[in-house]
């Protein structure tokens, strides 16, 4: 079986194709890579403190030695809010640092999460 081979006038085109969609592909591969890196974080352990308060530890992961902000939210038995806290913690450069912050609340908490956290 013979392959037709591209008229000498017409291989730069495909040099140049190949060469688009290798870097094309590079790109994409770089994009997918940036986009799983970034702040983490996990939950940890909480202990209801009182009808006013939980202590919540959570983990931070990825920190890149930049500051980070984190929303925390304590919840009630049918998963409503009854308190937010909102905490900047300073730089971190390991890979996981762990966190505790004790969230004021309007009414008994059962739970104490991280809602999110991003870099500030």
């Amino acid at each position: 079986m013979n392959i037709p081979r591209p008229a000498p006038e017409d291989r730069k085109w495909w040099v140049i194709g190949i060469i688009g969609v290798l870097i094309m592909t590079a790109g994409a591969v770089w994009w997918g890579i940036s986009a799983t890196r970034g702040v983490s974080w996990e939950n940890g352990p909480f202990v209801v403190k009182n009808d006013r308060s939980v202590r919540v530890t959570f983990y931070v992961t990825n920190q890149d030695g930049k500051p980070v902000t984190c929303q925390l939210e304590a919840q009630d038995i049918s998963h409503g809010r009854v308190g937010v806290l909102t905490v900047k913690l300073p730089p971190s450069t390991f890979r996981t640092t762990e966190y505790t912050r004790t969230i004021p609340t309007v009414a008994k908490a059962v739970t104490g999460i991280v809602d999110h956290c991003e870099y500030r």
